[in-house]
């Protein structure tokens, strides 16, 4: 077994599959890529049919990366010819006075992103799905939509292979360890210990166990989530031709798609599980968090459930301002590290492409100051944490 190589990624999930592509089209078989599961598994965050893929977005260090974005995603369709975004437009919808959709308003017109500000009674005029009353407020933005995970890891991971990576799956790291001065790192696995000149960290509720050996321990939270699906009766009004990929804003916030992946409608509870740990999870339904989302749904959109496909479990992990960390490792430049914080997918085919810079030139051309592994919530253990974005 060759057990040397320039460059390795360590996980395989939607950031770790186009890290490993984008390096592999710029390296070729310098390439190694280890996951622990198999390939497709359903353990962490990268998974199912449909993610929000979107250019509203809540902060300015966000908007800078979203048409990149879609530009990223564009060059993995073009090279494999499969269709893995499907624009619906999008709705952000909310309690006016919560504040969160003059936030985004505010972040999308500094972009010079095109939206439609709508009342409720125009809401739900053009979406006549909705029920809401004079105190709500939607932003409508056309590009939003859906990016199918379940493809764009498959090809994502098939890209890095025909580019010439090695993808061994079923390969959990056990250690790492940064050799002095920079020169590379030694990655141990029970198969084999390997070293490479950069190592590219993209574990998600893992990173902390992985990142141990360098001596790096985060204020990681990790819950357990859930989406359904729901055969509703009323199939033909949830459609993508008729019904936009949305986000409800407030206290407690939702989300949800069109018909997409399943003959059924899809929607989540945002950071309504429990606190687990990868060892602790469970995959079975939270029904708390599941009569939240049926009471809003009955409430808001009436009409989107029905008998009940199936439930489906996943992992968050957020550090405590839920922003990126994507940056190289304080101490040791070698190893590159991308923690997604829950809300990272619509951007995995991007962060691929600064993983391959960062850990070719220490560098990216991408705005991506603000999410600095120096940056107070990951170094200040006072530093309150606020999930709900």
């Amino acid at each position: 077994m060759r057990t040397a190589y320039e460059f390795m990624v360590v996980g395989c999930g939607g950031i770790g599959s186009a890290a490993a592509y984008r390096l592999a089209r710029a390296h070729g078989g310098e390439v190694l890529a280890l996951e622990r599961f198999a390939l497709g598994h359903d353990a962490g965050a990268s998974q199912d049919h449909s993610r929000i893929i979107r250019l509203s977005y809540h902060a300015p260090e966000y908007t800078a990366l979203t048409p990149a974005t879609y530009r990223a995603w564009g060059e993995v369709e073009a090279e494999t010819g499969v269709q893995l975004v499907l624009k619906t437009g999008g709705l952000d919808v909310g309690e006016e006075a919560f504040g969160a959709i003059d936030a985004y308003a505010k972040a999308m017109s500094a972009a010079g992103i095109p939206f439609r500000r709508l009342t409720a009674a125009e809401t739900m005029a053009e979406f006549p799905q909705w029920r809401l009353d004079e105190r709500h407020v939607a932003l409508y933005q056309e590009e939003t939509g859906l990016v199918d995970a379940r493809k764009g890891n498959q090809a994502h991971q098939l890209l890095a292979r025909a580019h010439g990576a090695m993808i061994l799956d079923r390969t959990p790291v056990t250690a790492i360890r940064p050799l002095g001065d920079g020169a590379g790192v030694e990655v141990e696995t029970d198969a084999a210990t390997f070293i490479c000149r950069r190592l590219v960290v993209a574990t998600d509720a893992w990173t902390n166990q992985v990142l141990a050996g360098a001596g790096v321990s985060w204020p990681l939270t990790t819950t357990q989530e859930q989406v359904t699906y729901w055969a509703t009766p009323k199939i033909r009004d949830f459609a993508p031709d008729r019904f936009p990929t949305w986000i409800w804003h407030g206290p407690e916030a939702y989300y949800g798609f069109p018909v997409y992946g399943e003959v059924a409608t899809k929607a989540g509870v945002d950071v309504g599980g429990d606190v687990v740990t990868p060892d602790t999870r469970t995959y079975e339904k939270n029904p708390r968090a599941d009569a939240q989302l049926r009471g809003f749904l009955d409430a808001h959109i009436p009409g989107y459930v029905g008998p009940e496909l199936y439930t489906k479990t996943c992992l968050y992990t957020m550090p405590p301002d839920r922003q990126f960390t994507v940056d190289t490792l304080p101490g040791h430049p070698q190893i590159v590290v991308a923690q997604g914080a829950a809300h990272a997918y619509k951007f995995a085919a991007l962060l691929g492409e600064i993983l391959c810079e960062l850990a070719t030139t220490g560098a990216s051309s991408s705005p991506i100051d603000a999410f600095s592994a120096t940056r107070p919530a990951l170094t200040d253990p006072s530093f309150p944490p606020m999930f709900n974005i």
